[in-house]
């Protein structure tokens, strides 16, 4: 079975990257001791830059292993794309009194979702559509071997629905399944997120690595 380093120390997207990859014979795994590693500054424009960074320099900390690294977010039209590339440090003005470029730390799920939906208060629910995209960026040795995309299509409710995931997920209406993104199990979840589009993808392409 190949084995498959992801350079996250967040269990949801360990989970939702798990789930999926055992179908396929590719084990996933955490990179050892993640936490202890210095973190990568995350000041690309794009979530393709913000992945490519991540992935090589992590995989620069285990020689000969495949790293993927992921960068993902919400962009919501009526916001201009907003939060986008700054999803995870959205609050920042509000905890931290700082930009969310500035920031150098994620804030808080339910502060980012707060920021959000006062921002959007006097948006009709037509014009609330948003997309939530998810850029993976494959890696061995500091070099990006490939990317992959996988995006998902919805609306922003004006407050949370569901318990399951973390991030926008309770905001998130998937109009397709009607649920939010905290509504869906895990096997849901991996079939329709933007995670799950990208991951398969990878996938695809790790089934053609045999012998390499």
């Amino acid at each position: 079975m190949r084995r498959i380093l992801i350079a996250t120390s967040n269990p949801g997207k360990l989970r939702d990257f798990a789930g999926a990859a055992l179908r396929h014979g590719v084990e996933i795994a955490g990179i050892p001791d993640f936490s202890s590693l210095p973190s990568v500054v995350e000041d690309g424009f794009t979530f393709e830059a913000n992945a490519w960074k991540k992935a090589e320099a992590y995989s620069r900390y285990v020689p000969g292993e495949i790293v993927v690294a992921d960068d993902s977010g919400l962009e919501i039209d009526a916001l201009n794309g907003a939060p986008g590339v700054h999803s995870a440090r959205y609050a920042a003005p509000d905890l931290l009194n700082k930009e969310p470029h500035e920031a150098d730390a994620n804030t808080d799920d339910e502060a980012n979702n707060a920021r959000v939906l006062r921002e959007l208060k006097d948006i009709p629910t037509a014009q609330r559509t948003g997309r939530f995209v998810c850029v993976l960026a494959a890696a061995r040795d500091g070099k990006t071997l490939a990317t992959f995309r996988g995006t998902a299509e919805g609306m922003v409710l004006n407050a949370p629905h569901g318990t399951n995931g973390f991030g926008y997920d309770p905001l998130f209406y998937f109009p397709e399944i009607g649920k939010t993104f905290a509504e869906l199990t895990a096997e849901e979840k991996s079939k329709y997120s933007h995670r799950g589009a990208a991951f398969r993808r990878f996938l695809e392409w790790c089934e053609g690595l045999t012998g390499n």
